[in-house]
């Protein structure tokens, strides 16, 4: 009752304040007439209360709920019974109008265009990817060079992508998430002009070093900003794009590379199709930051992009982030090590003809597939239990390559490891979102995939020297270690936890 009483003579007073108030809006009021109402800062239990100002804000990372009216500095207490002391945020956020149907339909819209404008750039990536795969054979031929030289571009690739994986959270805090995207994909297309004419080696080796910084851009911002979307099937489309691109490209290279003289013009359509990745870049995103973009189509807007030092070194201090990086690098090296090699395993070990790279595109395709067929049984199995099954049938099939002497074996085998391959990138990505903290969720996701991507360069590498060394037979033991390896730092990698935003 003696809640009650109080609350009832707070709001007479405001009222009697009110009434002598006059009709003009505060804003008009000369500064000598205007009346602030003091409000008594919230503290803990025990401690005196002072006054502030209705002005005053409340902090949203206090998490405080409810703001406390009196007057005069007269004290507040909270109670259930006195519904009429306390403003609700909630009753403030009801108080807002509601968003039409009309308005949330151009939500949609736009996050779709988003997404679309995203995967289209994840095509081409998978596009750039899946060229090298059948090219390998025809520049041993054109610069007359062996296995160790040649795997130089996959070295040169790699500073790229170190070089992008350390400057990547700096690009983004300074220019935007929209402009890093353009910055990426202008590298790609000056890199394929320089690699167009068919130049000596040693410059084609400095394009690719261009050409690694911007696919590390590009893969760091489009997993970050699906992973934000948190849609396990958009991270699975997403994915499947990259295993698109990257089937269609051995399809359309491995005609360029038959022939000796014009092999090089494959790289004019790769600069094509780049160029088109800028201008869908620049018309859809703008320049934006990721906070703006998310928020333009309803999504919530975060400032993870922000990125300074301090957080940089954050997202450093994360023991987590590294094992995770460590995951990534083997899984992409794994990738592009078997889309590119295994054309000229195919070649030398089972003596296939110069439609040998059509395998690539066979492995690729089933890495599309993976992606967005097997979706259904990572959710029935749980994603952890999942890529454990996956890595198993893949060291499997793996071996069958290894120790059966057909070709068409070979081939079947070589596109259902892509298929049980395809899933496990999605499910690393969707499992960071679990373990890694929110507001450092795309610096984290960035770092991973710039960590990745340096991965497609240096186990390639690494397979390069060991078939100088040992023969290309080697290929298939190497893979077979590596996807074991997987399954071990997939057993280190903590299980989902709470997270907190």
């Amino acid at each position: 009752m003696a809640t009650t009483a109080s609350s009832s003579s707070t709001m007479a007073m405001l009222n009697d304040r009110k009434r002598k108030l006059p009709n003009t809006s505060l804003g008009t009021l000369p500064a000598s007439e205007r009346e602030e109402i003091p409000l008594p800062t919230m503290k803990n239990p025990g401690e005196n209360t002072g006054n502030t100002t209705a002005a005053q804000k409340l902090d949203s990372e206090s998490h405080v709920d409810v703001a406390y009216v009196a007057v005069d500095g007269g004290d507040s207490t909270h109670s259930p019974s006195a519904p009429s002391a306390v403003v609700s945020v909630d009753v403030l956020a009801s108080e807002l109008p509601p968003i039409s149907a009309k308005e949330r339909a151009v939500q949609k819209r736009k996050g779709m265009m988003h997404f679309l404008a995203i995967c289209w750039m994840v095509f081409v990536m998978g596009w750039c990817d899946g060229t090298t795969g059948p090219m390998l054979p025809r520049l041993q031929a054109h610069y007359h060079i062996g296995f160790t030289i040649v795997s130089l571009i996959f070295v040169m690739s790699a500073c790229g992508f170190f070089l992008g994986a350390m400057t990547n959270v700096y690009l983004t805090d300074k220019f935007g998430f929209g402009k890093v995207l353009v910055l990426g994909a202008l590298c790609q297309t000056v890199a394929f002009i320089i690699i167009s004419p068919a130049g000596p080696f040693p410059i084609m080796c400095c394009a690719f070093v261009l050409s690694g910084f911007g696919l590390s851009l590009q893969h760091a911002h489009a997993n970050g900003f699906v992973a934000a979307l948190n849609s396990p099937t958009k991270m699975g489309f997403m994915h499947g794009s990259y295993g698109f691109g990257a089937l269609v490209a051995p399809l359309v290279s491995t005609q360029f590379a038959k022939s000796d003289a014009h092999w090089s013009y494959h790289y004019i359509v790769s600069i094509a199709l780049y160029l088109s990745v800028v201008t869908s870049s620049s018309l859809v995103f703008r320049g934006r930051r990721q906070e703006v973009i998310l928020e333009e189509s309803g999504e919530r807007g975060t400032d993870n992009e922000a990125a300074n030092t301090n957080k940089y070194k954050q997202i450093l201090g994360l023991k987590e982030v590294h094992i995770i990086a460590t995951f990534a690098l083997i899984y992409v090296g794994l990738e592009v090590t078997m889309g590119g090699w295994s054309v000229t395993y195919i070649l030398e070990e089972r003596h296939g003809s110069s439609n040998s790279g059509y395998i690539a595109s066979g492995f690729f395709g089933g890495l599309m597939l993976g992606r967005v067929s097997l979706m259904w049984l990572n959710k029935l199995l749980g994603n952890r239990l999942a890529l454990f099954l996956y890595a198993l049938t893949a060291i499997g099939l793996e071996i069958t390559v290894w120790l059966v002497p057909s070709l068409i074996e070979n081939a079947i085998a070589v596109s259902f490891v892509g298929l049980v391959l395809g899933p496990m990138y999605p499910i690393l990505m969707l499992h960071s979102t679990t373990i890694l903290p929110r507001w450092l969720l795309t610096g984290c996701m960035g770092y991973i995939a710039s960590v990745g991507q340096a991965g497609s360069a240096m186990l390639p590498f690494l397979t390069g020297l060991l078939a100088s060394k040992f023969g290309i037979a080697s290929l298939q033991p190497f893979i077979v270690s590596m996807i074991s390896t997987l399954i071990v730092i997939w057993a280190v990698i903590p299980r989902a936890r709470y997270v907190p935003a």
